[in-house]
């Protein structure tokens, strides 16, 4: 057997040991969720209750919806002037300055830090913060989560942004500018439409991210039931809940979580599919 034949079964084994494992998970997912699907049906999605008392039990995924999307959107909203100023600044306007370089190698490095790391900064500095300004009596809510995870989403988005801006080729820049255009012309007309799939495609990246995050929400979101009708309520995202309570579940309690987990995976997943339509409409 010759070596082109070994990759070729090789890649075929590994893609779909891929394929093998995503349909695993949304089969587990599918059958632990099945009974509370079967005790609610779908008014589950739309429902706020979540009682978890013996005999009257009473769940609904509509509060942590609500609260995943909500910081999830509040933190792309704080995120994209951001991390699209720097990584231009980085990638375009100062690329090969020292302290461009050293502004890139402190993106990547915060781009890799674990989410707990920025939970425990934001329930240390940023909560107490919020306090001090008067914000929030206690410092957790929507808001302290939006914020936390636009801090870890920047440089995530930034540097990605930062790597497609540096792979437009010079030779458009260079034509452009020998028509006389100066270097906001070259960056409006020729950086940024040549670079705008791949930047798109690193906010959808970051927003998927955001959606999915635990740790850092859990810490500062407030954990409550409710749907938040305030950027400074407290409230509850899908993920956390399910850190928070899955360990002690058990029964119909135990299903309305995988089912939560569900959602939170169908959720994610549309998201990228529209971000992917987006990006081939557009590209």
């Amino acid at each position: 057997m010759n070596s082109e034949k070994i990759t070729k079964g090789v890649l075929l084994v590994a893609s779909f040991l891929i394929l093998i494992i995503t349909c695993g998970m949304i089969l587990s997912l599918v059958s632990g969720s099945i009974p509370v699907f079967n005790e609610f049906g779908f008014k589950f999605i739309i429902s706020t209750a979540w009682n978890p008392t013996e005999d009257k039990e009473n769940y609904g995924a509509l509060p942590f919806i609500a609260g995943t999307v909500i910081t999830s959107l509040l933190a792309l909203i704080i995120c994209l002037p951001m991390a699209f100023s720097t990584s231009l600044f980085i990638g375009e306007y100062f690329r090969g300055k020292w302290y461009s370089k050293a502004l890139g190698t402190m993106v990547d490095l915060l781009a890799g830090i674990p989410s707990i790391v920025y939970g425990l900064w934001g329930f240390y500095v940023l909560r107490p913060f919020i306090v001090d300004l008067g914000l929030s009596s206690q410092g957790y809510g929507i808001f302290t989560s939006g914020l936390i995870l636009a801090i870890m989403i920047i440089p995530y988005a930034t540097s990605i942004s930062t790597e497609i801006i540096t792979m437009v080729p010079n030779d458009l820049k260079e034509a452009a500018y020998s028509l006389g255009a100066t270097r906001f012309e070259v960056i409006k007309s020729v950086v940024v439409p040549s670079a705008r799939s791949g930047i798109f495609a690193s906010y959808i990246l970051a927003f998927g991210r955001a959606l999915g995050e635990t740790m850092a929400v859990t810490m500062l979101i407030g954990n409550t039931n409710i749907i938040p009708t305030g950027l400074f309520d407290t409230g509850n995202t899908m993920a956390s809940v399910i850190a928070n309570q899955f360990g002690e579940a058990e029964g119909l309690k135990l299903s309305a979580l995988i089912a939560i987990g569900l959602l939170l995976f169908l959720i994610t997943g549309l998201i990228n599919a529209i971000g992917k339509f987006i990006i081939k409409k557009f590209a």
